[in-house]
């Protein structure tokens, strides 16, 4: 089990390591921690900054006692680092700028001021949200990663807040232990600081804070993700209402809502790893996986892996990892990455074609998939697998592989009802079976495209929609498995055995007439 950071940190400076690098954006958090290493080990603290130098720990941002300007001069500062006798932190924020290698000055004062720090009670802790370490100190710095807050200390932050509420009768908390349970989830991924503005915002806008607040939580997570520009977080405002057929699927689904939970760890369930969806252009794969993020209430972030390719050697894999350690971070999330096949295809010439960039980028994602314990679900989109690499396909990357096929005649009833009733048309005045049959081999999306030209057409002429004009659109429209057929066969041929049917075969329901090709 890892050891706490403060429990880190303090066994790093009982054992003389001289420099230390906590990479974090959380300023208020660091001065806490590492304030109660201080206490513990009996040591003074003192903080810099480039603006107000040397001081010690805790001194007003207004006051000018104990402050010296000239030690705003990083060289200054690190001189009367080696000049201090007492026991003692010295915390330097955002020193970062400063070990760039044209600062070949302090590069060099820091690593002299290592080997004095060796044989003294005295430890330079540097942070900030980079990691920036320049060759000349690789062997001397310790990098101690802070992760975002946990649970434990959501909690504690949302209890402070309690009390302070208690005080105001304008102001009130209503959360019972699963609301409380849900909310602090969702709060995983912002820092205390996000975290406690969100609360803050929510109490001054409606008044109080309760389970139904989840939404508004992650709201802030949005921003986060607009900052980066690697993921696009999705309004999810589909339902699962809205899916027609594909049961197999929901249930599967259904199954895995509240395995997120602590209850389900304490069970000893993992979290799901994420699923892989192989089907027909139209049949609700993406579809899927937007109800998902409403079903489970989980932020769907969209992971486009054309972006990740940039044009400097190195920065395409680091964009992916980027991507990925932003994901985590508002964890618990549903990454979705859409047409799988397009991003990833093609590895097995990349060393030809890109020189290996692809098959980089794929390795990382190959890596991640599989050692991920973090609380994010994958859902991968395909409308043909057979070109990617068989290592993406085993057990282990993915919970399970799901093909969608085109729907039967009582799925596609289920589909024109639910886009009549989207357009506010009931489904009692249509002929249902009538144009389930007329739509045989018609995918969702080409059946929601003939009601929406029949709408067109009976606009034109000033009456509403009946049976007829949804029948006539449909006769006029040539479905993708007519022109497509041997791909499809194809399709339907790599999948019988290796993937798992999203609909529950019924009885007398069968696929559409496709010609079978010995391949």
């Amino acid at each position: 089990m890892k050891r706490p950071v403060a429990d880190e940190l303090e066994l790093l400076i009982r054992a003389r390591y001289p420099i230390l690098y906590l990479v974090t954006p959380e300023e208020g958090r660091v001065r806490e921690i590492v304030g109660s290493v201080a206490r513990r080990r009996n040591k003074k603290l003192f903080e810099w900054s480039v603006t107000t130098g040397l001081a010690p720990a805790g001194t007003p941002i207004q006051s000018t006692k104990g402050k010296n300007p000239a030690t705003r001069d990083p060289l200054v500062a690190l001189d009367q680092v080696i000049e201090s006798v007492e026991p003692a932190l010295f915390l330097l924020l955002d020193f970062h700028p400063f070990l760039a290698r044209t600062n070949y000055a302090v590069v060099r004062r820091l690593k002299e001021i290592a080997i004095h720090l060796r044989n003294s009670y005295k430890t330079i802790l540097l942070c900030g949200p980079v990691l920036e370490v320049p060759p000349e100190l690789e062997k001397e710095i310790t990098v101690v990663d802070l992760p975002l807050p946990g649970v434990a200390e959501l909690a504690t932050l949302l209890d402070q807040i309690t009390e302070e509420v208690r005080e105001n009768h304008q102001l009130s908390i209503d959360l019972d232990a699963r609301g409380r349970e849900e909310l602090l989830k969702a709060a995983l991924g912002l820092t205390l600081t996000e975290a406690e503005n969100v609360f803050a915002r929510i109490l001054v806008e409606d008044g109080r804070l309760d389970g139904s607040d989840v939404c508004q939580v992650y709201a802030e997570k949005k921003q986060i993700l607009r900052k980066t520009g690697l993921l696009e977080y999705y309004e999810s405002r589909e339902e699962f209402g809205q899916v027609g057929g594909l049961e197999s699927l929901k249930e599967w689904l259904g199954k895995r809502q509240a395995a997120f939970t602590d209850e389900a760890r304490a069970f000893g369930l993992p979290a799901p790893k994420g699923v892989l969806l192989l089907g027909v252009q139209g049949c609700g794969k993406s579809l899927c996986a937007k109800a998902v993020s409403g079903l489970w209430r989980m932020p769907l972030l969209r992971l486009d892996v054309g972006r990740m390719f940039g044009s400097l050697v190195g920065s395409s894999e680091e964009n992916m990892r980027r991507a990925i350690r932003i994901a985590e971070s508002v964890a618990p999330a549903i990454l979705w990455i859409d047409e799988i096949v397009k991003a990833l295809a093609g590895t097995a010439g990349s060393g030809s074609t890109d020189g290996g960039t692809t098959a980089r980028v794929f390795g990382t994602l190959l890596t991640w998939l599989s050692e991920k314990s973090s609380s994010v679900f994958v859902i991968a989109t395909a409308n043909d697998i057979s070109s990617l690499p068989p290592e993406l396909l085993r057990k282990g990357r993915f919970d399970e592989i799901f093909f969608v096929d085109l729907p039967c005649a009582e799925e596609r009833a289920e589909i024109v009802r639910i886009h009549l009733e989207r357009r506010e048309r009931p489904a009692g005045g249509f002929d249902l079976p009538a144009i389930a049959a007329a739509s045989e081999g018609f995918s969702g999306a080409e059946i929601e495209e003939s009601i929406i030209s029949a709408l067109y057409d009976v606009f034109s002429v000033g009456r509403d929609l009946e049976t007829r004009d949804v029948l006539a659109a449909i006769r006029q429209t040539v479905p993708l498995s007519r022109t497509m057929g041997e791909g499809l066969a194809r399709l339907r041929g790599w999948a019988e055995g290796r993937a798992r049917p999203a609909s529950i075969a019924r009885p007398g329901s069968k696929a559409p007439a496709g010609r079978r090709l010995e391949l």
